[in-house]
């Protein structure tokens, strides 16, 4: 089993904060996701694009992707445009900065074996900007101090340091399907500082599978999530809550729980598919057995049926008004405006409660608005 599959930039933030999690997650098989694959897919239509952009030479993959959509057009041209305005901030540096998309980027000077590739580096005098697309809508992804890019930003720093004078690093998320563009700044002194002091002794105890367990946000991605004990300890802390002898949980007693749910739900939730997953490899579990679960009912030749109806006097089809990802794509930006414009609008979204480190506005009730007047 080749370590260098350990230390992966984007498992970064991961093996930083559980070093001996690295170890173990390189002895477990890798499990094909539909997810992974459309991102994969939304990324070559990146790189397509930006290399279009740029006027090089690039063969157009849309016909060779699965998961291609207009939603997916979409959020690569946003992307597009977004490393072009990128593109055109560091002319005003030097007037040919290098872009480079879909760059290795080697960080092996501080990680063994530490290797990735940059969605699109920008390398102009005085700033390195890594740009990294995230297709993902599940996982808000931050910019501000990521591991992961600070891994790319090492690698570039390494490889054009000697051609640039690089004073400043950038940073950059765009996640499109989360409305996220985010972007944080450091200088190339805390960036080496970081890596010498923090990313270099970790990496090592990762490497060699030492270092302390720890559970947290960061397990979310871990192979061995379900069956780790020091994530079950992490979870089952709730339960470790000193509730006083009150029939009704007061305010301060839900505050102390709401942080700790979503991992505690996540936990259970892993748990159960990983046991369901083994009891279908034939592992029983005491007092649990597998049973067939409710399926609904579908047709075995939709062309036969449609046949079959229209031939009887009905008409077995249904019209449906294109959604505005769709509409967009057929009338294209421009005219969509034209027309539709002021026939769109976009409803207040459904509340939610967040930790106040949320970035986003705080939603106003009736109740506080009265309270406030």
């Amino acid at each position: 089993m080749p370590k260098h599959a350990y230390l992966s930039a984007s498992a970064s933030e991961r093996w930083l904060k559980c070093p001996p999690s690295a170890k173990l997650c390189a002895q477990e098989e890798d499990r094909d996701s539909p997810y992974a694959q459309q991102g994969t897919d939304a990324h070559e239509l990146c790189q397509f694009l930006v290399e279009k952009a740029l006027g090089r030479q690039c063969r157009d993959p849309t016909g060779d992707l699965t998961w291609y959509d207009a939603e997916m057009q979409e959020a690569a041209e946003g992307y597009r445009d977004f490393v072009m305005e990128q593109v055109e901030k560091a002319k005003e540096l030097c007037p040919d900065p290098l872009v480079c998309v879909e760059q290795m980027l080697d960080f092996s000077k501080w990680v063994e074996h530490g290797f990735g590739t940059g969605d699109c580096v920008i390398v102009a005098d005085d700033l390195v900007h890594i740009i990294d697309f995230k297709y993902g809508v599940g996982v808000l992804v931050e910019a501000i101090d990521n591991p992961q890019l600070k891994c790319y930003a090492l690698g570039a720093v390494d490889t054009f340091g000697d051609l640039y004078d690089i004073k400043r690093i950038r940073l950059s998320i765009y996640q499109p399907r989360r409305e996220n563009m985010d972007t944080f700044e450091l200088s190339k002194d805390d960036l080496l500082k970081w890596a010498d002091e923090v990313l270099a002794p970790t990496a090592k105890l990762a490497y060699e599978g030492e270092g302390e367990f720890s559970a947290g946000k960061h397990c979310q991605f871990c192979k061995v999530k379900a069956t780790c004990r020091k994530r079950s300890e992490y979870a089952m802390e709730l339960t470790k809550y000193e509730f006083t002898d009150a029939p009704l949980l007061c305010e301060a007693e839900i505050a102390a729980i709401l942080p700790k749910i979503d991992s505690l739900v996540a936990w259970a939730e892993d748990v159960k598919s990983f046991a369901l997953t083994q009891a279908l490899t034939g592992i029983r579990y005491p007092g649990f057995k597998l049973v067939e679960g409710r399926s609904n009912r579908h047709y075995t030749d939709e062309v036969a049926v449609a046949r079959a109806v229209s031939e009887a006097g009905y008409d077995p089809y249904e019209k449906k008004l294109l959604n505005i990802t769709a509409m967009t794509k057929q009338l294209g930006k421009k005219r969509f405006e034209e027309l539709l414009g002021g026939l769109v609008v976009k409803p207040q979204g459904k509340p939610v409660l967040v930790p106040e480190s949320d970035s986003r506005p705080e939603f106003s009730t009736a109740e506080n608005d009265f309270m406030e007047e």
